[in-house]
């Protein structure tokens, strides 16, 4: 199982300085990849409960750099670790100029991109980002095909409800063929199946690893049916994790608790073959800098050691 950690891109430790040392860092302790994540803003009157825990929009979402712009600065600081987003509000962007900003990350890293997609789960940011909230599922599809279509065609050529490409030469292509992996967040049945038909993997978080690999099942189920082979779908799990020195009572959140409860939260993980692991110390409260995560990231990385040593081979 591969192991990711997430940049301090957001917060108010968010910086040149914090991201270059949790870059580097990443990379020295053996970390596969890197990741960034995506706010617009911090609605004051939402009218959305934020879809994870108990409803209220993180405090930390206040400051956000943008995520392929940090990742881009981190490319150029590092030679090894991957380089993902988890995710990307995909029906904000138009997708020819999408391309153009994933390719030339991909090509200046010489192939360490990774693109996590999503719909979105504020309205607030759709309206600020002139995005219609009530296609943004039917806009996603028609985005995904263009993409893909600028990435392994030449000629291009698209003519969609939402986009058009004019017969074109659009180069160079990313390094990675036949484009870098996208995996996407989900947890409805139609984004679901959008994971079945038109991901590399899915990207889940605030589940439980067995609620996980049940769900999981589905949508490799749901690929099957598609014409496609499940056995190629990854599962790449997001872990917001948050470290207590007290144990926490059997409804605790994964990943959140002692040091012990999460080693027991990461065996699970390895345990219904996760392919990666994201830890994210962001939301946890006791991080106030750059220094806590840097210390969070070295905790999570022994822990993770451990569980894959004493986990079957």
């Amino acid at each position: 199982m591969r192991l990711g950690f997430f940049l301090p891109q957001i917060g108010p430790w968010a910086g040149a300085d914090s991201i270059a040392r949790v870059g580097a860092r990443a990379e020295d302790l053996g970390f596969d990849s890197v990741w960034t994540t995506e706010r617009l803003l911090f609605p004051l009157e939402p009218t959305a409960p934020y879809p994870v825990a108990d409803g209220r929009i993180p405090e930390v979402y206040k400051t956000s750099l943008d995520p392929l712009d940090s990742l881009t600065f981190v490319a150029g600081q590092t030679t090894r670790v991957r380089l993902g987003v988890s995710v990307l509000n995909l029906p904000w962007y138009n997708p020819v100029l999408l391309a153009r900003r994933l390719t030339t990350l991909d090509v200046l890293s010489d192939g360490r991109l990774s693109v996590g997609f999503g719909i979105g789960w504020s309205p607030e940011e759709h309206a600020a980002a002139g995005s219609d909230w009530h296609v943004r599922g039917k806009r996603s599809d028609e985005a995904l095909d263009v993409l893909k279509a600028i990435w392994t065609t030449d000629p291009v050529e698209f003519h969609g409800r939402f986009f058009q490409v004019p017969r074109s030469v659009i180069g160079p292509k990313p390094v990675q063929t036949p484009h870098p992996p996208i995996y996407m967040a989900a947890y409805m049945p139609a984004a679901l199946d959008r994971v079945a038909r038109q991901a590399n993997g899915w990207n889940p978080v605030g589940i439980p690893p067995a609620g996980v690999a049940e769900m999981f099942a589905g949508i490799r189920a749901m690929a099957q049916e598609a014409g496609r082979d499940p056995s190629e779908l990854e599962l790449i799990m997001r872990a917001n994790a948050e470290v207590t020195e007290q144990a926490l009572g059997d409804e605790r959140a994964s990943f959140c608790g002692t040091p012990e409860q999460i080693a027991a939260d990461v065996a699970a993980t390895v345990e219904i073959g996760a392919d990666e692991l994201i830890f994210d110390a962001t939301f946890d409260p006791a991080v106030r800098s750059a220094d806590d995560i840097v210390e969070r990231m070295e905790l999570f990385m022994r822990l993770a050691k451990e569980s894959l040593s004493s986990s079957p081979a």
